[in-house]
């Protein structure tokens, strides 16, 4: 009677369902996004190099490391602001408010897409722009002479692109809502809805 009763008093396991938690549109859509934003950014950096001297190809490259910086930042951003106070310039009709807030209530996708997408892929192609400045510059050296400038660029843009977005995350986690709004400023000149999204 006792074990019975025990028994009946265990709770019940619940099993985790994992689908609920993964939107698969949403990552279908950000997997194709990704793969046509590689792709066309690779190109236009290849077809860049291609036709430019060491100096532009180095200022490519930090265009590259900048560009991951900036969408990290926002990311950030969109993850620390909270929707009242711009909900607040919404309601005075400020440019870019309604965005804004578009912005801050899919914060997940937003960082999602500056975070992972174009700051990764900033970082890859940043780290083969590197690649292949290096191979130019060090066209007929030596073994030594190879390895020292291997070692500085790609140091280099290690520690920029870390040392940078270090900088950049505690300016996007304090200044959220000036950056939010900025983003949103931009976003108001693109030809879309954000009352339908």
């Amino acid at each position: 009677m006792g074990t019975s009763s025990k028994q009946k008093a265990k709770p019940k396991r619940r099993r985790m369902n994992i689908r609920r938690y993964i939107n698969w549109k949403w990552i279908v859509t950000i997997t194709v996004l990704s793969f046509c934003m590689s792709v066309t950014m690779s190109y236009l950096s290849s077809e860049s190099l291609n036709n430019v001297g060491n100096l532009p190809a180095f200022l490519i490259l930090f265009a590259f490391i900048f560009l991951g910086i900036i969408f990290d930042m926002i990311g950030i951003a969109a993850t620390s602001a909270t929707e009242k106070e711009l909900h607040s310039m919404a309601a005075r009709r400020v440019k870019g408010a309604k965005q804004a807030v578009w912005l801050c209530k899919n914060a997940e996708k937003v960082a999602s897409f500056c975070n992972d997408v174009v700051g990764d892929i900033s970082g890859i192609i940043s780290g083969a722009t590197g690649a292949v400045i290096t191979a130019r510059i060090t066209s007929g050296m030596g073994a030594a002479p190879t390895m020292l400038v291997t070692l500085a660029i790609t140091g280099m843009v290690a520690a920029l692109t870390i040392g940078g977005k270090a900088m950049f995350k505690a300016i996007g986690m304090s200044c959220s809502i000036q950056i939010i709004h900025a983003a949103g400023c931009v976003l108001a000149l693109l030809p879309l809805d954000f009352d339908r999204h």
